[in-house]
């Protein structure tokens, strides 16, 4: 988990400083680097925050909401302590992801795209690293894992679980 990271639950506030940084310089376009400032401080973009962001940008909610839904990586609650993101994408899953993926769901008792109750980690799907040529690949907690067999997953489930 990225060490910005300190609060589960911000206060109304905390989330208004972050705003008021962006808002009050007159930045043309702010409403991107403002989502990213706010998961950066908190982990994650508050849904509390969305009126909050439309009223100092001039915007409606919907159109802040439709862009923290649309964009996968901005999260609208606080994130487990690790995260596995396991390539879906083409190459990935032809040299074996789907085998990868079942153990990973069995081996964490959670499915793909779900948060164990705990909190402890989070299965998510993610499309390309980029390293196709030495799939299956996968994300822990944004650190790039490539070519995962059953000994890696081994490996990741002691990591993530500990």
């Amino acid at each position: 988990m990225p060490e910005a990271v300190t609060k589960a639950m911000p206060e109304l506030a905390e989330i208004q400083t972050v705003i008021d940084r962006f808002a009050r310089n007159g930045m043309r376009g702010a409403l991107l680097p403002l989502l990213h400032a706010l998961q950066e401080e908190f982990g994650f973009v508050d849904p509390q925050a969305v009126p909050l962001i439309a009223e100092a940008l001039n915007l409606s909610r919907a159109e802040v909401h439709g862009v923290v839904s649309f964009y996968p990586d901005f999260r609208e609650q606080a994130p487990a302590r690790h995260v596995v993101k396991l390539c879906r994408a083409e190459s990935c899953q032809s040299r074996g992801s789907a085998a990868i993926e079942a153990e990973l769901v069995r081996r964490l008792g959670i499915g793909m795209g779900d948060a164990r109750p705990d909190g402890q980690v989070a299965l998510e799907p993610i499309y390309c690293l980029g390293l196709c040529a030495i799939g299956p690949n996968a994300l822990v907690d944004e650190r790039p894992v490539a070519g995962i067999d059953r000994a890696a997953v081994e490996r990741i489930v002691a990591e993530v679980t500990a």
